[in-house]
């Protein structure tokens, strides 16, 4: 089933070639891209069906050589967070696109046909296991974004996609730099095989882009406008999909790539991410708007899940997941309800908004749930994301809890505010009589975010027990050494003898890592001691094993040991 994930790319991808080609009605070309994205969320069910979350290996995976000089490849496969992230992609993506629809955007073969190609290459960010392929897919995503916020756009988008790409080209350029420099150094780009670097240049490079897409203080000077400017369901992609190709750049790559150099930056990174969760937080309270209130939350919840990500430990990547699926419901939910109140007030300013609840009892209701999940009140999914990526924090420092918990509260404060300007109050001057409920499409597109909202409350672990195969965050991403490792390896090389198994020790002190030889001295085991964490050319960890040396490296997602001359 390793064409799964292949179809999952290239479906939305056809779908879009169709669509743009095809001489259809508008309303026919919003009918058949609802379909394409509906079909895009059944392939997506079947290949989760498939997927084996107890393994943290690569799986529905598939391989081609696309420049063989180089060692570039067509290789894409699909981790267990990488299944929860392409999910939620085909589900927001699916909503955003039958809002369209519903909408009736203008141009609608060049318009549906943009967010099927968005789609692709959103899901190719996630899927793809070599750098190249990764740049390609980052680069390709951007480019439907331009156009769709510069077409269809609010009546400043042209400064908007102006800052857009200013920012962008920058942290891709910088990108792409360091993919070279760091593949051709290692001699592929295979993500599988590639080994650490510690190059803090090449890491700087990498987060620098992550940082802007996610985006984290102080890379946040396009969200503003863009998110202001940009149609609603545009800005619920932007927030709730494109931000998450950031946060994930930084769990696949730059995290556990560059482990020496994360150890060293470490509280730098953590200093950021809790100024963008404060500083967010504060910004989304004194918002005038409701796009401004989920906009600048957005940039809160990026630093909170880069807390998560940095706290080296399973409580965290475990929260920074399950967030990260939260957060894309939550905010994509939060963006389309400000569309339909804009579209029958043409305001989303709370000085003119208020009492839309009276007579408007499903608007009331969406609005209100998907508020009340926001604020993380106790048994809602995004009080288990948030409380795992605290409890990870803590084990860190226990400062960078409390400033997460007093963030947490400012949340409520501003989700709180926004609620009530909309809904209760006074009714505002540009609230008209006539306004009608939510009508049965509006419900169509909002209502299926609410539900999978409500069924990760019911049972957050379906995702922050299953996102890392056998719920071993840590051991899949980066050891707090520094040191690559599967758990307990299973293939090795040693002195041209199979046999060998390695374990390591996770407490606190020197990393140390036992080495149990049974194929020449059964039941001898040694402890041995971390003394370096990298040699060239191969990439690789030495140890000290008495008089010896022990070199430890990967290949691939299997971990290999042999002893050296």
């Amino acid at each position: 089933m390793s064409w799964l994930t292949t179809i999952l790319i290239f479906l939305p991808v056809a779908g879009a070639l169709v669509v743009g080609a095809l001489p259809l009605p508008r309303y026919w070309v919003g009918s058949l891209a609802s379909l394409i994205s509906l079909v895009e969320v059944a392939v997506w069910v079947t290949s989760a069906k498939k997927f084996d979350f107890g393994s943290p290996s690569l799986q529905l995976a598939q391989q081609r050589s696309w420049v063989s000089d180089l060692n570039i490849s067509y290789h894409v496969g699909q981790y267990a967070f990488s299944v929860w992230l392409v999910g939620v992609t085909t589900v927001v993506m699916a909503a955003c696109v039958i809002y369209g629809w519903w909408v009736g955007r203008e141009r609608a073969r060049a318009y549906f046909a943009l967010m099927l190609l968005l789609t692709g290459a959103v899901v190719g960010v996630f899927t793809a296991q070599d750098l190249l392929l990764f740049y390609a897919f980052f680069e390709a995503m951007l480019i439907p974004l331009y156009i769709l916020i510069g077409v269809w756009g609010g009546a400043e988008r042209l400064r908007a996609t102006l800052t857009f790409v200013i920012y962008t080209v920058v942290g891709s350029l910088l990108m792409l730099a360091s993919i070279v420099v760091y593949g051709l150094q290692q001699g592929t780009f295979d993500l599988t095989k590639i080994g650490p670097s510690s190059s803090t240049w090449l890491f700087l490079g990498f987060v620098a882009a992550f940082a802007i897409k996610s985006p984290l203080f102080p890379f946040h000077g396009w969200l503003p406008a863009t998110y202001r400017e940009s149609p609603p369901e545009v800005s619920a992609v932007l927030s709730g999909i494109v931000s998450k190709a950031g946060l994930y750049g930084l769990l696949r790559i730059a995290i556990p790539k560059f482990p020496t150099v994360v150890d060293d930056w470490r509280v730098v990174l953590l200093v950021l991410a809790s100024i963008s969760l404060v500083y967010g937080s504060l910004l989304a309270w004194r918002a005038p708007d409701f796009r401004g209130v989920v906009m600048y939350s957005s940039l809160a919840q990026s630093g909170l899940i880069v807390l998560g990500l940095l706290a080296n430990n399973d409580l965290g990547l475990d929260g920074a997941v399950l967030q990260m699926v939260n957060h894309a419901l939550m905010s994509s939910a939060l963006f389309l309800l400000a569309g339909m109140v804009e579209r029958r007030t043409s305001t989303g300013e709370f000085a003119l908004l208020g009492g839309m609840a009276r007579g408007r009892p499903a608007l009331a209701t969406v609005m209100m749930t998907v508020g009340i999940i926001s604020l993380a009140v106790p048994l809602s999914t995004s009080f288990a994301g948030e409380f795992l990526i605290l409890a990870g924090a803590f084990q860190q420092h226990w400062a960078w809890a409390v400033i997460g918990a007093g963030a947490i509260v400012l949340a409520a404060m501003y989700m709180l505010r926004a609620i009530s300007a909309v809904l209760h109050q006074d009714v505002g001057p540009a609230v008209p009589d006539s306004a009608l409920d939510l009508r049965g499409g509006e419900l169509a597109v909002v209502v299926p975010l609410v539900l999978c909202l409500i069924g990760l409350s019911a049972y957050p672990n379906l995702i922050s027990g299953h996102a890392f195969g056998g719920n071993r965050a840590v051991t899949q991403v980066i050891t707090p050494s520094g040191v690559y490792i599967t758990s307990t390896i299973d293939r090795v090389a040693s002195g041209g003898s199979d046999g060998t198994s390695l374990t390591m020790s996770s407490g606190p002190g020197p990393a140390r890592m036992t080495t149990c030889t049974t194929s020449k001295n059964e039941g001898s085991c040694q402890t041995i001691l971390v003394i370096g964490k990298n040699c060239a050319p191969q990439p690789c960890t030495v140890l000290a094993h008495g008089n010896k040396t022990v070199v430890v490296g990967r290949n691939g997602t299997a971990t290999w040991v042999r002893y050296a001359p």
